[in-house]
């Protein structure tokens, strides 16, 4: 018996081998990436040429350019205890096992199985009525195999499909990673920026007591009037306040990077480490790269190649299945003969089935697949579109910081100057107190703007890597399933 079946078999096979080379082309369109307008250079970096090797470029770790050792070790954290990478990660894994589940449907299907029955068949039906037909006994040991014949590349669209899915999960997870990251950094800096502030504000508060005691020592001489001391406090009692709400801002930005780095709230605490240097330089590339550098891009670009595939899927369904299918095995009613050669049975063939009405289904789905990939066209060249706005965006804020906060450090001078020239004034007796209170605030406020600058210029440093992609590269994606 089995060597007739693997006579059959190996026909079937060969008749199989033959038809798949005949149908080798899958049917539905084959993949082509949609054009999308790329301009040649960004309008917000003039004077900016392509990087040469040997130039400083963004890596994996891009963090580190800016050379503060305190946000490289919470940066290392995140893509251990980020618990939103960690959801990220597990639906690539799924994703990834998708594409095997997919796979499996190239190969035959093979069940085992064995059952044993005991009845009576009713006397009056058509095999024999009114004749008792007695009990019998039913002992079954069977073997199946099922193969679709992959003629018109139904299974191989779908293998497309689920691959193109995973990889762009694979770049969804480095999209959620590089977010993070970027959270994390922009947090840290507006933390810094906090500390800098109450730095100063530290100093001033120190600075104002000195001059409330200046001046209850000179109204006790009765050289000035009440007045003077009243301003001189309340400035005094206003700055202190500003420094006790930043106490406010800074706990909340501690609290939201403890839980960037998967620590609770309360078991987690960053010294103050005031901001003191600008950022550093951001290597750039060129807008055309910039296509291979976003890993949200990327996943659009995926997720458009999976829509692609799935119109070859939902096409296929219009052509006939083709199977090859086979059973063997033994049957016997006596359990005594039932592992025996002459219980042996067997049958070997193939089968062809098309679905002939489905009231229109077939019809809709391919045209919901259709609708599906235009849309999924559509929300490539949007986030092409979002890409470039992003880059432009923190390309300007940092060239117009830059010049921002060099004319503030220029104001920040004239009101330290004005403050002394006030103070000295007042010391003689030429201007009232007011005078002096008018530069200490015009100064205080100089010098908060200057740190603010600072931060919203690191800010948009760890912005711009962001929207450049970090140091991701779409060539990462090939070694994805």
């Amino acid at each position: 018996m089995f060597h007739t079946i693997a006579r059959y078999s190996r026909q079937l096979s060969v008749s199989a081998l033959l038809t798949l080379l005949t149908a080798c082309a899958a049917v539905g369109p084959d993949y082509v990436k949609p054009s999308v307008e790329t301009p040649a250079a960004f309008k917000e970096a003039p004077g900016w040429k392509v990087a040469q090797p040997g130039d400083a470029a963004l890596t994996e770790k891009w963090w580190q350019m800016f050379s503060d050792p305190a946000l490289n070790d919470l940066e290392e954290q995140v893509a251990i205890s980020n618990q939103n990478i960690a959801v990220a990660e597990a639906q690539f894994r799924q994703a990834r096992s998708l594409v095997d589940a997919s796979k499996a449907a190239f190969y035959p299907t093979l069940t085992l199985g064995a059952s044993a029955t005991r009845g009576q068949s009713s006397a009056n039906t058509g095999r024999g009525q009114g004749v008792s037909t007695g009990v019998s006994s039913d002992f079954l040991l069977p073997a199946n195999i099922s193969w679709e014949l992959d003629v018109w590349g139904r299974i191989r669209r779908t293998v497309e499909a689920s691959r193109s899915s995973a990889q762009a999960s694979a770049a969804d997870l480095a999209a959620v990673t590089l977010s993070v990251q970027a959270e994390l950094a922009s947090d840290f800096y507006q933390l810094r920026t906090l500390d800098a502030q109450k730095r100063y504000l530290d100093e001033s508060i120190a600075y104002y007591q000195k001059s409330l005691e200046l001046t209850r020592n000179r109204y006790n001489a009765g050289i000035v009037s009440r007045v003077d001391v009243l301003q001189a406090d309340n400035l005094l009692k206003s700055t202190q306040a500003t420094m006790v709400d930043l106490g406010v801002q800074r706990s909340q930005l501690e609290h939201a990077i403890a839980l960037l780095i998967g620590k609770p709230a309360s078991l987690f605490t960053l010294p103050p480490l005031p901001l003191t240097s600008p950022p550093p330089r951001i290597p750039m590339v060129l807008p055309s790269e910039l296509l291979e550098r976003r890993p949200d891009i990327a996943a659009a670009e995926r997720l458009m190649a999976a829509a692609n595939a799935q119109i070859g899927v939902a096409r296929a369904a219009w052509y006939p299945t083709v199977k090859l299918s086979a059973s063997f095995g033994l049957e016997a009613s006596d359990i005594a003969k039932w592992i025996a050669w002459p219980s042996r049975f067997w049958s070997v063939g193939p089968s062809l089935s098309e679905t002939v009405f489905d009231g229109g289904l077939r019809r809709a789905q391919n045209k919901q697949v259709l609708a599906a990939y235009d849309a999924s066209v559509a929300s490539y060249r949007q986030t092409v579109l979002n890409a470039f706005t992003e880059v432009e965006d923190n390309l300007s804020a940092l060239r117009i910081l830059e010049n921002e906060g060099r004319i503030q450090d220029e104001a920040v001078e004239s009101a330290r100057q004005m403050v002394s020239v006030a103070m000295n004034q007042y010391t003689a007796g030429i201007v009232s107190y007011l005078n002096v209170i008018i530069a200490q605030n015009t100064e205080l406020a100089n010098r908060k703007t200057a740190i603010g600058i600072l931060g919203r210029r690191m800010a948009a440093a760890v912005l711009l890597v962001k929207a450049s992609g970090g140091g991701w590269n779409s060539d990462l994606l090939q070694q994805k399933k």
